[in-house]
């Protein structure tokens, strides 16, 4: 695999169970223009995170704003980082845990505590592009526990004597912060992050940023001028923030099963990833790319290929609204 590549960009391979065409008198293709109240309920916005506020601080902007009833983020960043912040909209909050797993992007600034020559700088950095241990810091709002992260790569960017600047890919879950400073112990003379700015989280990259200030403008735009070009160019489709994780199809007289609460039944999909295990956490899609819920599979992809009854997977949570498609006692 590409050392530049996150699990996110890989191309997972289907299985297919089976095939049929799609309603189109329901549901929207989630590339499609849906109604501006759709986005604004069901929305994510690639917010960039200023430094200073905390980023529970500025989602709350974004519901004053917007003058939602609320609004939640993919991922704390601490008050001095800056960057991506996917921030959800409304009922788009209910998703957000999904990109907790996503791996992220960073670009940092390391302070050694000593002058370091770049090559040792870029031996020492290629040593830690590989599985490492970590414990969480002190203020984190985890469990000091020891666990693995990976880490896909490291590139550096500029370096010198004392600072180096560098971009880092990595798993879900890892402190740059300790990465930094564990970074100093090997080197043997003490290391500190001076700067840090997230670029990535899941699918979300820096292209796609857009500023409070610019949320504020087209909102004003929209509310005063009558215009929403801006507003729709602004908000992404929640489905965005599922790209990264396995997926399974559902046809579209199981979609309103599954809107109610009901377990997945075998008969009821179309197709999955293949390299779903048992008990992996799961996106349930529609057949136009729509997000349903997220389920927990309870078999792997192998044996789900060969089921014709039971269940196979359990909703734990929906995210699709009731009665977007037909009832499945009326299909």
């Amino acid at each position: 695999m590409d050392s530049r590549i996150l699990p996110a960009d890989k191309i997972k391979d289907w299985i297919i169970k089976a095939e049929e065409e799609t309603d189109f008198k329901y549901g929207c293709r989630p590339e499609d223009r849906r109604p501006l109240s759709h986005y604004m309920n069901f929305g994510i916005i690639n917010l960039d995170k200023p430094a200073g506020p905390t980023s529970h601080e500025v989602v709350t902007w974004v519901k004053k704003i917007l003058h939602l009833e609320k609004t939640g983020h993919g991922g704390t960043l601490d008050p001095n980082v800056t960057g991506v912040l996917p921030t959800a909209l409304g009922e788009a909050t209910k998703i957000t845990s999904a990109l907790l797993s996503a791996g992220k992007e960073y670009v940092c600034v390391i302070n050694f505590h000593d002058d370091i020559e770049p090559e040792k700088v870029k031996g020492l950095m290629n040593s830690f592009a590989t599985e490492i241990w970590q414990r969480p810091p002190i203020k984190s709002a985890v469990a000091r526990v020891l666990r693995k992260r990976r880490i896909y790569y490291i590139d550096i960017i500029e370096s010198q004597p004392r600072y180096t600047l560098f971009r880092v890919g990595c798993e879900a879950g890892t402190y740059i912060r300790k990465l930094c400073f564990d970074l100093g112990e090997v080197a043997l003379c003490g290391a500190n992050m001076a700067e840090l700015r997230r670029t990535r989280a899941g699918q979300f990259q820096e292209d796609t940023l857009v500023t409070l200030q610019d949320i504020h403008d087209a909102f004003y735009i929209s509310t005063e001028e009558g215009d929403d070009s801006y507003l729709f160019n602004l908000i992404q489709p929640m489905e965005k923030a599922v790209e990264h994780m396995k997926h399974i199809v559902v046809r579209d007289t199981a979609v309103d099963a599954v809107c109610h609460g009901a377990n997945l039944a075998a008969n009821g999909v179309l197709r999955f990833h293949s390299d779903i295990v048992k008990g992996d956490k799961v996106a349930l899609m529609t057949q136009k790319g729509e997000l349903i819920g997220f389920s927990e599979t309870l078999h792997s992809a192998i044996k789900m290929a060969k089921l014709k009854s039971g269940f196979v997977a359990k909703t734990e949570r929906v995210a699709m609204p009731r009665k977007t498609y037909p009832h499945w006692k009326k299909t």
